[in-house]
């Protein structure tokens, strides 16, 4: 396994392993034994960082989530896991009422929501501390003003209920202005950025296949690139890294976002990079986002043993630097 480290102030920084697993399945479509068995493989091949959110996965049942957060508390109590594993939960999009979608019903992130939410994730999780506390993302339902969210969640680092603070699927202004009202009250700020980014690039042209958002809500567009490039200290999380199963399945079609000239181009480059290296077009996608020049954390879920095999493997793989241009340079 290969390590990274997230947050920029050395007292509180965390190293963490260079892949993380998402969790948020975990509990509801994907059973108890097998969630088990994926998360006590992952420790066993050195992994440390697990990904999950208070609202995960309402949808699937018609609830208001927090079914995955349980189960990784069960995983960690049966297993006497205790700090070396940095989990990362989320809160802003927890519905208000049981429900199968959003709607008008997201909870925000009012200072008083990141409390009570906080608390609540602790106890499912089954720790003192939230290792990494998302805002999920924006507050679009209630307005809660920007400046009111940044002093929510530096009152929760200041008395120890949070470890270190990350944002997910905010606009790159919005990440700018968080971080400078911080700078500006004394309170901490979000070191760890959480958005859709892969190999292949969506088009930012029409509305947010995901979100239904126009353009790049939620995607890791070059703006936010740029900005992560630019901040010393901050981390890029990706997450559907491997497209859903997209790169490897023909019953996974690509999403319309994807329908332009230049995912042709990439996966004729991604194929020819497979065969030279003999690994799968997942692998490859997974070596060229950790050792890339801007690298990333790939943020991947996995139904099998098999699928999270396949991925650790791709930690250990090492792309020339020829292979890196050819990839790089496909568009």
């Amino acid at each position: 396994m290969r390590y990274t480290t997230i947050g920029s102030d050395p007292a509180t920084a965390r190293t963490v392993s260079a892949l993380a697993l998402g969790a948020m399945r975990f509990g509801t479509t994907t059973d108890e034994a097998t969630s088990y068995a994926i998360l006590d493989r992952f420790v066993e091949a050195g992994g440390s960082f697990i990904d999950t959110s208070n609202n995960y996965a309402y949808w699937v049942n018609g609830t208001q989530g927090g079914e995955s957060e349980a189960l990784l508390g069960r995983w960690r109590r049966s297993r006497g896991v205790t700090d070396e594993v940095v989990i990362a939960t989320k809160v802003g999009g927890r519905p208000t009422k049981p429900a199968t979608r959003l709607a008008d019903h997201a909870e925000g992130l009012a200072p008083a929501v990141l409390r009570e939410q906080a608390d609540r994730s602790r106890e499912r999780l089954g720790v003192d501390r939230i290792d990494l506390y998302y805002a999920h993302i924006p507050d679009m339902w209630h307005g809660t003003p920007l400046a009111d969210t940044v002093a929510g969640f530096g009152e929760l680092v200041a008395d120890g209920t949070v470890g270190l603070l990350g944002l997910s699927n905010f606009w790159a202004w919005q990440l700018e202005r968080a971080r400078r009202l911080a700078d500006a009250s004394g309170a901490a700020r979000a070191d760890v950025f959480q958005y859709q980014h892969s190999y292949l690039r969506m088009r930012t042209d029409i509305p947010d296949p995901r979100f239904g958002q126009d353009g790049e809500f939620g995607t890791a567009d070059g703006s936010i690139l740029s900005y992560v490039r630019a901040e010393a200290g901050t981390t890029l999380v990706a997450y559907s890294p491997l497209l859903g199963g997209a790169y490897a399945r023909q019953d996974k079609p690509l999403d319309e976002a994807f329908d332009h000239r230049g995912t042709t181009n990439r996966l004729a480059a991604l194929d020819a990079v497979a065969r030279e290296t003999g690994a799968t077009r997942n692998q490859v996608v997974l070596a060229w986002m950790i050792g890339g020049e801007l690298p990333a954390v790939p943020l991947a879920g996995f139904s099998s043993l098999a699928q999270l095999d396949e991925a650790l493997a791709a930690v250990d793989l090492d792309l020339t630097d020829d292979q890196r241009r050819r990839l790089d340079e496909a568009h």
